[in-house]
């Protein structure tokens, strides 16, 4: 399967389990997660990557981004899994 299979384009999301997901949620979430795992960010910053990632993982979860790839990072394994956890 190719990327265009998933989203053409001139497609800019899809639905999955009345969950909609946008074009560049997976690389919005690891650019997020840099950040909130880098020991140097200010707290502002680590906020905000957190409040973004947050908002993103309903459509990871629905993508099933999770249940292919786990968080080596700990801390990020445990912030994930306290806002939105597996069923």
């Amino acid at each position: 399967m190719r990327a265009e299979d998933i989203l053409n384009d001139s497609q800019n999301h899809v639905e999955r389990d009345g969950v909609v997901i946008r074009k560049g949620s997976v690389g919005a979430f690891l650019a997020n997660a840099t950040i909130w795992c880098d020991q140097t960010a200010t707290s502002e910053q680590r906020q905000r990557a957190e409040r973004d990632m947050r908002a993103l993982l309903p459509g990871l979860r629905a993508i099933g981004l999770f249940d292919v790839f786990s968080i080596r990072d700990e801390a990020l394994r445990t912030l994930i899994d306290t806002h939105y956890p597996t069923t």
